[in-house]
C-alpha cells in the first residue's frame, strides 16, 4: 500500500488520506499555520489530521458566536464533526423516551376529557340519572331531587380531572420544549453547514482562478518561446540567404 509522510506530524499515512494544502480553506489554513508556521500550500496533510482541525474550527466558531458551549451545542458540534444526520438522532431519542403508567394514563384521560365524545356521554349520563330518579323511581330512588349524590359525583370528577389535565399540560409543555430544542439544533447545524459551504465555494473559486491564471501564464511563456524560436529561425535563414548571394 502506498503511503505518504504528513508535513505536520511526520507520520506515514495511506495515500488515500493525502490532502493537498491548496484545497484547505483559508480559515483552517490559518489555524494550522498557528500550530505549524512552516506549513504552506506546497505541503500535504492527512485526512484524519484535517478532521481534527475542522473540529477545533467548529468549536472556535461556536465560542466566538455564543461564548461557552452548552450541552445542546456540543451535540450539534459532535454530529457536525461525524457528518451525521441530526434528525435521525432526534427521532431515535424521541422513540426511546420512557413514559410511566401515570404519564400514559394522564395523556389518555386528558385526550378523552377534552373531546366531544366525553361531553356527549357525560350529558347522557346526567340525563339518564335524573330521569331514572324523577320519572321511573318517582323521587324515591337512590338519589332523589335535588340529586345530592349526583352533585357529589360531579364535584369529585371535577376535582380529579383538573389535576390530571394539568399533568397532561405539563407533559405537553415538556414536549413543546423538546420540539423547540430540536428545531434550534437543526437550525443551528444548518446555519453552520451553509456558512462552511459558502466558505468552501469561495475557496474553490479562488483556487480555480489562480490555477487558470497560472495556466494562462504558462501558455504565454510557451507562445513567447515559440515566437522567439520562429524569429531566430527566420534570422538564421536570412543570414544563409545573404551568405549565398554574397558568394
Amino acid at each position: 500500500m502506498n503511503t505518504f509522510v504528513s508535513d505536520i506530524s511526520g507520520k506515514s499515512f495511506p495515500e488515500t488520506e493525502k490532502v493537498s494544502a491548496k484545497l484547505i480553506r483559508p480559515s483552517l489554513m490559518q489555524m494550522i499555520k498557528s500550530d505549524h508556521p512552516r506549513f504552506n500550500h506546497k505541503c500535504h496533510i492527512a485526512l484524519s489530521e484535517l478532521t481534527h482541525y475542522r473540529h477545533r474550527f467548529y468549536e472556535s466558531l461556536f465560542s466566538q458566536e455564543m461564548g461557552e458551549l452548552t450541552q445542546v451545542e456540543r451535540e450539534v458540534l459532535e454530529n457536525l464533526k461525524n457528518n451525521k444526520v441530526l434528525t435521525d438522532k432526534l427521532e431515535e431519542d424521541a422513540a426511546n423516551v420512557h413514559l410511566t403508567l401515570g404519564d400514559r394514563l394522564a395523556d389518555k384521560i386528558a385526550e378523552f376529557g377534552g373531546s366531544w365524545r366525553f361531553i356527549i356521554l357525560f350529558m347522557l349520563f346526567i340525563l339518564v340519572w335524573m330521569g331514572m330518579n324523577v320519572y321511573f323511581l318517582l323521587n324515591k330512588g337512590f338519589d332523589p331531587y335535588p340529586f345530592i349524590l349526583l352533585n357529589l359525583i360531579l364535584s369529585c370528577i371535577a376535582a380529579l380531572q383538573a389535576p390530571v389535565i394539568m399533568m397532561s399540560q405539563n407533559r405537553q409543555e415538556e414536549k413543546d420544549r423538546q420540539r423547540a430544542r430540536n428545531d434550534y439544533m437543526i437550525n443551528l447545524k444548518s446555519e453552520l453547514e451553509v456558512r462552511i459551504l459558502h466558505e468552501k465555494i469561495d475557496h474553490l473559486i479562488i483556487t480555480q482562478q489562480q490555477d487558470m491564471l497560472e495556466l494562462q501564464q504558462a501558455q504565454l511563456e510557451l507562445m513567447n518561446q515559440i515566437m522567439t524560436a520562429i524569429k531566430n529561425g527566420n534570422t538564421s535563414n536570412n543570414q544563409k540567404d545573404t551568405n549565398i548571394k554574397s558568394s
